[in-house]
C-alpha cells in the first residue's frame, strides 16, 4: 500500500448542513476608516468549548550521537490532491492541554514516547481565510527507551502515514529536495525550516 495510489476521484459544492468539520461564514466589519465591508472565510466545527486552540503541530526531535533528527511524515491530502510532508500533528480533545495532545498525537502516529520541552505562543494558519489555530508543541524523544527502540504507529483505519526523519541541519535542503520530488511542504515544516536556515546565515 502506498499513498502514491491515492488521488481525487472527484469535487463537489458541500451543502452546510452536510459539513462536519468546516463551515464558511460572511462576515460584516467596519474598516479602519468606517466603511462597512464583508469577507468571506471558513470556520472549524471541532473546537472544544474549554479550548482555546483547533490542534497541535509537534516538533518532535531524535536525540542521537549522530545528530539530532526531525519526525516528518508523508500523508496525502486530498485538497491538494498531493503527498504532504507534515509534522506530527491533530485536534485537541475537551479537557486536553495542548502538551497533553502532543504527547497524545506523536504516540499515535509514530510510535514515538517524548517529554514536552515547549510549546508555542497560539499560531494562525492562514487568517485571511480560516480561524483555525494551533500550538507548536516541542518535544525531545529519548532514543535510550526501550519504547523507542521500534516505535509502532496506532493509525486509526482513515490514517495513512509513512514517519520519516531527516537530521536537523539538513532540513532546509531536504525541503527543496523533497519539493523537487513532487511532494508538497506543509507550511509549519518550510517555516520551521527557513528559521534554522536565516538563523544560519545571519549567525543568530
Amino acid at each position: 500500500m502506498s499513498d502514491a495510489n491515492a488521488k481525487v476521484l472527484k469535487t463537489e459544492p458541500l451543502k452546510d448542513s452536510d459539513a462536519k468539520w468546516t463551515k464558511l461564514i460572511l462576515t460584516t466589519y467596519s474598516d479602519p476608516l468606517g466603511k462597512p465591508r464583508t469577507w468571506e472565510h471558513a470556520e472549524r466545527r471541532t473546537r472544544p468549548k474549554d479550548s482555546d486552540i483547533d490542534g497541535v503541530g509537534i516538533v518532535a526531535i531524535l536525540e542521537k550521537a549522530t545528530g539530532n533528527e526531525i519526525v516528518l511524515q508523508k500523508q496525502y491530502r486530498p485538497p491538494l490532491d498531493k503527498i504532504v510532508i507534515e509534522v506530527p500533528a491533530g485536534l485537541v480533545d475537551a479537557g486536553e492541554s495542548a502538551e497533553e495532545a502532543a504527547v497524545r498525537e506523536l504516540k499515535e502516529e509514530t510510535g514515538y514516547v517524548g517529554v514536552v520541552t515547549e510549546s508555542t505562543p497560539i499560531m494562525f494558519n492562514d487568517p485571511g481565510f480560516c480561524n483555525t489555530n494551533l500550538r507548536m508543541v516541542h518535544v525531545t524523544v529519548d532514543m535510550s527507551r526501550p519504547e523507542n527502540q521500534n516505535p509502532k504507529p496506532e493509525l486509526e483505519d482513515n490514517e495513512f502515514i509513512e514517519v520519516f526523519t531527516l537530521k536537523l541541519e539538513d532540513l532546509w535542503d531536504g525541503c527543496k529536495r523533497l519539493e523537487s520530488e513532487g511532494y508538497a511542504i506543509d507550511a509549519r515544516v518550510g517555516t520551521l525550516a527557513e528559521g534554522i536556515e536565516i538563523a544560519r546565515r545571519w549567525k543568530l
